[in-house]
């Protein structure tokens, strides 16, 4: 015998959970901290590193998430305040959980629905290399008082210097054109996508 749980998505929201000022996309901190944004998705925001995790909820829009401030959800419907609390709680909650294996998780996305009951679930991917930012912990300490960028690869990869998955997409992107302006992608090389096939298995090992 099987059974099968429905759950609807809450008015396509996505719950980003935020540990570390960094990123170059237009939603990212860094980013934000450059244009001088005091105030990113009600939270106000320290002049220097981050002393607790954030959230900054956006709205699934066709083109790119747009950022959202937990009043506007409320006031637009988006969510209820009951609502947006639970998935709050559960979301950070889950970040916590994702600082094992001798990884940090510098950010992540977090999708919740609701169940037939109502209550809220978490659905859609957890954690994975697509939905999260990670850098390599036992070196990050030593090379951010040194001033160095953050190890993104585990030392058993092939070089030094290698990206992570995402991050190796995202600089390989920022490099090749501007996803959130450009009508025409270019297209993905067969060694890039092979490469981002590599880095994917190679990830997923560090999780076992």
């Amino acid at each position: 015998m099987s059974s099968t749980m429905c759950a609807y998505l809450l008015r396509c929201m996505n719950m980003l959970v935020r540990g570390y000022v960094t990123g170059s996309t237009d939603t990212s901190l860094w980013t934000v901290y450059k244009n001088g944004v005091c105030n990113y998705c009600g939270n106000n925001l320290p002049d220097g590193e981050l002393s607790v995790n954030i959230l900054t909820p956006t709205t699934k829009a066709a083109e790119h998430d747009i950022p959202i401030t937990p009043d506007e959800i409320f006031q637009r419907g988006l969510m209820s305040q009951a609502d947006f609390e639970e998935a709050s709680r559960k979301a950070l909650c889950l970040f916590e959980y994702g600082q094992e294996h001798g990884l940090i998780l510098v950010d992540t996305k977090h999708e919740f629905g609701k169940g037939p009951d109502g209550s809220v679930l978490l659905i859609d991917e957890v954690h994975t290399p697509d939905s999260s930012r990670y850098r390599i912990g036992h070196s990050y300490e030593k090379r951010f008082q040194e001033g160095l960028e953050p190890e993104n690869s585990p030392t058993w990869e092939l070089t030094e210097n290698l990206k992570l998955f995402q991050e190796f997409l995202r600089l390989w992107l920022k490099e090749n054109c501007n996803p959130y302006e450009d009508e025409v992608l270019p297209d993905a090389p067969e060694e890039l996508v092979s490469e981002l096939a590599w880095r994917n298995v190679k990830e997923a090992l560090l999780f076992l």
